[in-house]
């Protein structure tokens, strides 16, 4: 639904810039991140969490500890419309959808930035409900937040859908909790149980 922007890389770099770190390549600072994130275990999403995981990524590049004398700024960045790219499909769609009365929500890996950086990127209203992982307690792919999901809607999991762009924590994670899955893949890769923009949820037959 929605993408850093430029790039994770790109704010990293900007943010230490403006603390006197000049020249950080955005590239590094991106792969750097990818690897510290695919290292993560029981990640919930904490500001602890997140502070560990900046460091990890500033590690050799800037001296240690740096990087905690601006993250509170760079944790504040993150909550800023300004810094997040809306996809072009999801307003469209979710207009759609809500038109023939389908009932929205958010099931994320995230923490309590995240209903005020929606209601700033115009898109909090679209969705009845929204249970985020820092808040109960348990990340995708645990079957513990789609439960949740599902209670708030106060829907049995077969007839739940859920769409997301990772086929462990999303489809896999709602598969085993009962639910119905899509993968979103905007690459297009070939493949059962995937679509490659919103958009096709709302064809016509």
């Amino acid at each position: 639904m929605i993408a850093p922007w430029p790039s994770v890389g790109h704010i990293y770099a900007g943010v230490a810039a403006g603390h006197g770190w000049l020249g950080l390549d955005p590239s590094v600072l991106n792969r750097r991140f990818g690897s510290a994130w695919k290292n993560l275990k029981d990640f919930n999403h904490t500001r602890a969490q997140w502070a560990a995981l900046v460091e990890d990524t500033f590690d050799g590049l800037i001296p240690a500890s740096v990087s905690g004398q601006f993250f509170p700024e760079l944790y504040e960045r993150f909550a800023s419309p300004q810094v997040w790219r809306v996809f072009e499909d999801v307003q469209p769609t979710l207009k759609s959808l809500k038109e023939r009365g389908t009932r929205l929500g958010v099931v994320s890996n995230w923490d309590e930035r995240l209903r005020p950086l929606l209601d700033r990127l115009d898109l909090l209203a679209w969705f009845e409900v929204i249970v985020v992982s820092n808040e109960v307690g348990a990340p995708k792919p645990s079957p513990r937040i789609f439960e949740h999901a599902c209670q708030d809607f106060d829907l049995a999991p077969a007839s739940v859908l859920h769409i997301g762009d990772s086929q462990e924590m999303d489809v896999l994670g709602a598969s085993n909790a009962g639910l119905q899955a899509v993968l979103l893949d905007r690459a297009g890769l070939p493949g059962a149980n995937r679509i490659r923009s919103l958009r096709e949820l709302v064809k016509s037959d």
